[in-house]
């Protein structure tokens, strides 16, 4: 019988609609040994903050996974991208699919017209609740457009149009569950640890459109914010953001195993 990380993606492109899991399959979601971290942007893609989000995403995330490694001998830790290169989106949930991976979170930087905003948000799949969102979803997609035979790869979706990214919202239902309780445990914790939580959020980034594993994105702070800027320029401050998600993660396994 195929693994049904490797089959939920398909069925929900063909069906669309809620799944019913066995009591098994149940169990095979509520287990944790392998994790994959992905630094956002990397190498041509500079991201925000002129190539500052490059850099800073890949620390934390680096950082992360060392935490994880440290503290849970049996699970095993994947990175998308452990130096600057490109990595192109779809190869990124490919890498996840392709590991079977309980997890997937990938870490970026934020930014915005108004100085004045600052905080973490994490995003899960879902549709677009504000036109912030959806903008924000715009921006971090239009990455596909460095990438070659772009097009084929992702089916001629468009990134800028609202409707094509409305539509992704569908494909990551089987897992929203898991996914909104690890975000709700990531900004916990960053509220804890002193930041300013935005709270948890949807939207439709492609980066984990495609990833059968619940699956966030982790606004870590924006660049545009002169004090955020500045925290997150310093190992202290992404030390502070690392530790934070491992905390989460740590709580978020420790239930999710507990409850089997």
């Amino acid at each position: 019988m195929l693994s049904i990380k490797k089959t939920l993606i398909a069925s929900a492109l063909i069906s669309g609609v809620f799944f019913s899991f066995s009591q098994s399959e149940k169990n095979d979601l509520a287990i944790v040994k392998k994790v994959v971290i992905d630094a956002g942007h990397g190498g041509k893609d500079p991201g925000t903050g002129y190539g500052k989000e490059k850099r800073y995403a890949l620390d934390i995330a680096l950082r992360v996974g060392r935490k994880i490694e440290k503290s849970f001998k049996d699970v095993e830790v994947i990175y998308t991208r452990k130096t600057d290169v490109f990595i192109p989106l779809h190869e990124r949930a490919e890498i996840a699919n392709k590991a079977m991976a309980d997890l997937f979170i990938s870490i970026h930087c934020n930014a915005a017209r108004s100085r004045s905003a600052y905080g973490t948000e994490t995003y899960i799949m879902g549709l677009h609740k504000t036109e912030a969102n959806l903008e924000l979803a715009k921006r971090e997609n239009n990455v596909i457009l460095m990438e070659d035979n772009y097009k084929k790869s992702y089916k001629g979706f468009d990134p800028n149009s609202p409707l094509a990214h409305i539509m992704l919202a569908n494909f990551q239902s089987a897992f929203m569950h898991q996914s909104m309780d690890f975000a709700m445990h990531v900004e916990k914790e960053f509220a804890k640890n002193g930041n300013k939580s935005r709270g948890v959020k949807q939207a439709g980034f492609l980066v984990i459109w495609e990833t059968t594993m619940p699956s966030v994105l982790i606004e870590t702070g924006y660049l545009s914010n002169s004090d955020e800027a500045r925290k997150l320029g310093t190992e202290e401050g992404r030390e502070n953001i690392a530790t934070s998600i491992f905390n989460a993660f740590y709580t978020y396994k420790g239930n999710l195993e507990g409850n089997q």
